[in-house]
Formats: C-alpha cells, sequence, structure tokens
C-alpha cells in the first residue's frame, strides 16, 4: 500500500511539472554579431588591447573576447542556442590581406561556435571569384559556418561569375538551412539588402533579386514544405531613423511570417530589439563592439520576446586563450606574406600623435591627411619617374571608404594595423593584389563643382557615406540654395600652396587632374545616374578623350615593366605619414600640427539672404525657378478667373432681384 502511493505521488509530480519542462524546451538563445569587418583585435588602438588581462585598456571589441561571451551564455543556459551573423564578416583590417588564401575571418569564426551567416556587400569586394576562392580555401580547411543568401542572381551569359556560381551549386552557399534545437525546427536564411547591393558594384555580373520577393518565395518553402517552428532571417538591409529606409522594418511589414529578423549592415546600435508585429528585429552595430543575446520562446509557431541583452565587449571580458594563439598565428602570416616585401611588420610604429585623427560628417582631420596623402603619394612616385604627366590638382576620398579614425591611445603610437584601417578596403585589377588602386583622369571646372555637389546634396539623401572629404580644393556652400546647386565658390591650391578662385563656368576648357581609389571612381556613373545627368561627370584622360574603361586610368608606378603596377591607397597613406619630420628626435615622424583641426576646405554658410540663394546659379536653379514662376503665374490666372466668374454670377443674382 505504501509503495502503491508513493508510485501515485511521483506520477502526480510527473504530472504537474510536464508542461513547466516542455515549454523550457521551447525556450531558444539566439547570440548575433553582424558586421565584423574583420576586426580581429580589439580597438582603437590595436597595440593597446590585452586579451589575456582585464581592467588594463579602453579597446573595444575582440574576437578573442566575443568567443568567452559566446562559451559562457551557452553554459548560463539549459536551452538550446544557435549563433548566428548577419554579413560583412570580411574587408576591414590587415588580416582580410590574404582571406583568399587562408580563410581566416571564417575559420575563426567556426572555432568561435558560429553556427550560420549570411554575405554582406563586402563579401563581394573581392569580385566574384575572390568571393569563391575565399569559401573554396575555407571548405578545404574543413572550418566555416554554415552560410545562407537566398536573394543572389547569377548571370547566364557572363562567364565572370561562374567560379561562385560553381560554389553555390555545391551547395557551399545554401537559400536557406533547417537547424534543430532541441524540440524547435528553425529555418534560417539569408538576405542581401537594397542599399547594401547598391553598396556591391565589384559584385557584377552577380545582382540580387528584391529582398521582399526572394523572402517571400523562402518563407512560403519553410512553412510549407519544410514545417518550420521558426524563421530567422540573416539580413544585411538594415534600419534607419528614417522609415523609408529603413530596409528590415519594410521587409517585417511586408511579410510579417518572419519571426526574427538578425540585421546588418547599417552599423545600427539596438539597445532593445524592434518590435513589428510579430516580428523581433534586433542589431548590434559594428566591428563586435557588442554582441546581442536574444531570449525567445517558441509557441504555437510563433516567437515571443523573453529578454534581450546587448553585451559590450571590452576589457571586463578576458580574451579566449585558444583564440587569442589563433589570431597570433594570423598577425605571422600577415606579416609573411603581406607586410616583409614593403619593409613593415603587423604593429610596428610608423609616426606618432598627440591628437585623435577622426572621421566625422563634416572637414575632418583625417579626410584631410587621407586626401593629402593621395596627391602627395601620386606626384612624388611620379616625379621619382621622372614622368611626363602634369600634377594631381585635387584628390577626394569618401567618409563610406575611411573606416576607421586613428586614436594616440595610451603611447601617442600609430601602428601600422591601426594606421591601415583607416583605408582598408578593397581588391585591384592587376593579378588580383588586394586594396583599391589609385586611379586619375581629368574633368572640367564645372565638373568639379558637380563633383563637390555629391558632399552638398546626395550625401543628404543618401547618407555619410557620400560625404567627402578633399585635397586640393576649397569651397563654401549654402545649405538652403536648390539641390545640386549649393556650391558658391570654389578655390583651387597652386604648387606654391596658395589659393587661387576656379572658374567653373562651362566655359572653362582647361583640364583638372583629380586622383581617388577605383571604388569611388567607379562611383560617378552611380551618381550621374541617381541625379538623372545633373551631376554627371565624364573622366577624361590628357588629351580630353572620355575614358570609357578606368582600368586604364590607374597610376602606374613604374612605366618600364609589362602592364600596370599598381599604387596603392594604404601604401601612400603610410609612405605619406612617415615622411613627416621627427620633432622629438626619437627616430619616428611625429604628425604636423596644422592636422589637429580643420583647415577651412570645405565651409557651410547657411543664409536666406536672395543674393545667396541665386549667385552664380547653373540652369537647375533657374530651371525651378522658372518652373515655381510659371506654377505662380498659373495659380493666379486661375483665381482671377474664379473671382471673375463669381462677381458676374453675384452682379446678374442682383438685377434678376
Amino acid at each position: 500500500m505504501k509503495l502503491f502511493k508513493t508510485l501515485v505521488f511521483s506520477l502526480g509530480l510527473l504530472i504537474l511539472f510536464a508542461a513547466p519542462l516542455g515549454a523550457a524546451e521551447n525556450t531558444l538563445t539566439i547570440i548575433h554579431t553582424n558586421d565584423l569587418h574583420s576586426r580581429l583585435l580589439g580597438y582603437s588602438p590595436n597595440i593597446d588591447y590585452t586579451p589575456e588581462t582585464t581592467g588594463d585598456d579602453v579597446t573595444r571589441g575582440g574576437w578573442a573576447r566575443i568567443a568567452t561571451v559566446i562559451e559562457t551564455v551557452k553554459k548560463a543556459r539549459s536551452n538550446p542556442t544557435i549563433v548566428v551573423d548577419a554579413g560583412d564578416f570580411l574587408m576591414g583590417s590587415l588580416f582580410h590581406m590574404v582571406s583568399r588564401k587562408e580563410a581566416l575571418e571564417l575559420r575563426l569564426m567556426k572555432e568561435m561556435g558560429f553556427e550560420v551567416t549570411t554575405l554582406g556587400n563586402h563579401e563581394f569586394d573581392l569580385r566574384p571569384q575572390g568571393l569563391a576562392e575565399i569559401l573554396e580555401t575555407a571548405v578545404k580547411n574543413g572550418q566555416m559556418p554554415l552560410l545562407v543568401s537566398s536573394n543572389t542572381i547569377f548571370d547566364r551569359e557572363d562567364e565572370k561569375d561562374d567560379t561562385l556560381e560553381a560554389v553555390f551549386k555545391k551547395q557551399i552557399v545554401k537559400p536557406y538551412i533547417i537547424i534543430d534545437k532541441g524540440a524547435i525546427r528553425i529555418g534560417v536564411f539569408g538576405l542581401m539588402g537594397l542599399d547594401a547591393a547598391e553598396k556591391a558594384p565589384f559584385a557584377s555580373p552577380v545582382t540580387f533579386e528584391n529582398p521582399i520577393e526572394a523572402s517571400r518565395r523562402i518563407v512560403k518553402l519553410l512553412q510549407e514544405k519544410e514545417k518550420a517552428d521558426l524563421i530567422i532571417c540573416l539580413s544585411h538591409g538594415g534600419v534607419n531613423e528614417n522609415a523609408e529606409k529603413s530596409e528590415d522594418v519594410i521587409l517585417a511589414e511586408q511579410v510579417g511570417e518572419i519571426d526574427i529578423i538578425i540585421s546588418g549592415h547599417s552599423h545600427t546600435r539596438l539597445a532593445q530589439p524592434i518590435v513589428v508585429g510579430q516580428t523581433i528585429i534586433v542589431q548590434t552595430g559594428a566591428y563586435g563592439r557588442n554582441v546581442g543575446v536574444l531570449d525567445v520562446t517558441v509557441e504555437g509557431g510563433a516567437a515571443r520576446l523573453k529578454k534581450y541583452k546587448l553585451v559590450k565587449i571590452d576589457d571586463q571580458i578576458k580574451g579566449a586563450e585558444r583564440v587569442n594563439v589563433l589570431i597570433d598565428s594570423f598577425v605571422n602570416i600577415v606579416n609573411r606574406r603581406i607586410l616583409a616585401e614593403a619593409g613593415l611588420s603587423f604593429f610596428q610604429t610608423v609616426s606618432e600623435t598627440d591628437f585623435d585623427l577622426t572621421i566625422k560628417e563634416e572637414e575632418s582631420n583625417l579626410g584631410n591627411l587621407v586626401t593629402d596623402s593621395i596627391r602627395w603619394y601620386i606626384n612624388r612616385v611620379e616625379s621619382e619617374k621622372k614622368s611626363s604627366l602634369p600634377r594631381v590638382d585635387v584628390a577626394v576620398e569618401s567618409n563610406g571608404l575611411i573606416r576607421s579614425s586613428v586614436l594616440k591611445g595610451r603611447t601617442g603610437n600609430i601602428a601600422v594595423c591601426d594606421l591601415f584601417r583607416a583605408v582598408p578596403l578593397g581588391v585591384g585589377f592587376d593579378s588580383g593584389s588586394m586594396t583599391y588602386p589609385l586611379v586619375t583622369f581629368y574633368v572640367y571646372g564645372s565638373e568639379l563643382k558637380k563633383a563637390l555637389e555629391i558632399l552638398t546634396s546626395v550625401y543628404t539623401i543618401k547618407g555619410d557615406d557620400y560625404y567627402l572629404q578633399i585635397s586640393g580644393l576649397k569651397f563654401k556652400y549654402n545649405p538652403l540654395r536648390m539641390l545640386f546647386d549649393r556650391v558658391t565658390d570654389i578655390w583651387i591650391e597652386q604648387e606654391n600652396g596658395q589659393y587661387r578662385p576656379l572658374d567653373y563656368s562651362k566655359s572653362n576648357k582647361r583640364l583638372y587632374r583629380v586622383a581617388a581609389n577605383m571604388y569611388n571612381s567607379a562611383f560617378l556613373e552611380i551618381v550621374g545616374d541617381f541625379t538623372f545627368g545633373i551631376l554627371n561627370i565624364q573622366p577624361k584622360d590628357e588629351n580630353g578623350r572620355i575614358i570609357t574603361d578606368l582600368t586604364n586610368a590607374r597610376v602606374d608606378a613604374n612605366q618600364e615593366k609589362e602592364g600596370i603596377q599598381e599604387l596603392k591607397e594604404w601604401q601612400g597613406v603610410m609612405a605619406y605619414v612617415r615622411s613627416f619630420k621627427d620633432i622629438d628626435g626619437n627616430g619616428v615622424s611625429d604628425i604636423p600640427v596644422k592636422y589637429k583641426g580643420m583647415q577651412g576646405r570645405i565651409v557651410k554658410e547657411a543664409s536666406l539672404n536672395p543674393v545667396s540663394l541665386l549667385v552664380r546659379s547653373t540652369y537647375v536653379t533657374w530651371t525651378v525657378l522658372a518652373v515655381i514662376i510659371v506654377v505662380l503665374v498659373l495659380l493666379g490666372l486661375v483665381v482671377y478667373i474664379v473671382v471673375r466668374l463669381i462677381t458676374r454670377g453675384g452682379a446678374r443674382s442682383g438685377r434678376a432681384g
């Protein structure tokens, strides 16, 4: 009898706790990152980063610290976890320089515990063939997270994307995957957003399906064919304060069946999730400064937010030792394969500074230094080679390609690794060397004005990436003037360092030599199309002939060798800072004090004064003004006719009475 009572009591306990135990199995923890950009080390600067110890530096990020967070969160949970990333894991530090042959980022992500990631726009910086090589290398080494991309479209007629298409056909990259975590069947798919696709010009001939249409197609498969309980989208689309540009919010509104969107691309730090209907949207910012930890319950085919924490990755977290060891070995690879040939090493000090060099949405000291280095480097190399080409008049760089500030840190030393992060992106057009080459071309004074209008107008529409930093020019603009016609005064620098007014009228047919990297040069066509031809700029050679292929405009470092020996922007920056005077006599150059603040290159003067609004206006302003006058005249005419009709009607009524 006693045994019977014991059995009944035990059965009662089992029934009592069966529901809670089942509910616990339906809790899922999603650990997520986005836009890691090859920043394996904490910054800034890298030379201050001490992952082996805590409480002794102010750096942020570091993949060894991220690995510790992943391990800690997993150990703290009894429920299933999944670790995912929303793309742009590549491009942003010296480590990506060996990605094609080593696939360091993907190998390390696998070691850290990442299960799934997607492709961002910067994964295509190395063109389809370069991306294919990275993925094949990762597979060969047997170490990479699962990769999903659902809206990549290959060109059937162009062979330039065949190697990447072959990788997709091997299922190395899949449109979606199914992962079972406990009792939860999870469908995960990846997307390239519209803005991200626009910022991937070297993905061509690869194109990307509209993300909303692709999502509807994939979600239907996941629901009907795969019977997924939970749908997670790794979206390289982004969120934005401007609702019309917030692609992942729009995605959630249009495809409400997506349970969770892990967002990337916009580098937005969301302290708490955005919830749209039943869809949860999260994003961590960028560069591994934060890791998101999202706890959800999955009931009745829907995810419900349980808890969210954005974990700050800083010196309070000790880096995982095994990851530190791997990264140290990667530093040696970079030294051996990339830097040794240039006479440099990863942590070598190339200059000293008493102040920070930063990038802002205004004229900035780092922007001035970078653009000055472009002009200086090309002019110096061509002078040494006794080139007959004229000196470079103007150099331009966009904020979107200056990827990191250069901070003085604890020591004031600027190391190779920290300076490289300022301009790290791209690939060459020679034998596939890394980073963007420098190009030069010629434009008229009127086209220089158009280029500056990118800063005054396109930037205000498209965002910070389109803000331009300049060298060789100074200009003023009125932000209250007509769009695309806001520049009022331009001065161009002479060889003696003095500035004189630039004649930017169409009658001035003098050609000015402009330098930029390949990426920014390629964007000229996109800007022209975006502005309906208003800001159309046609790069020309020294004889005024239009350049149809900008690869022919690359600066040749040695004309005696066959082909073009590309000048690299990052090498120019390194050489420029090393050319400065050693003020304190310790054998290391010092950043000149002129770079401590702004130099008046970009001056914004807002004014509603009619003279300021109309002085030296182009056809853009006069055309719009003419349209406004015509509309006002027509409105006045309509009002006049209506008043006359009413007056006549009133007069007739009076006579009839």
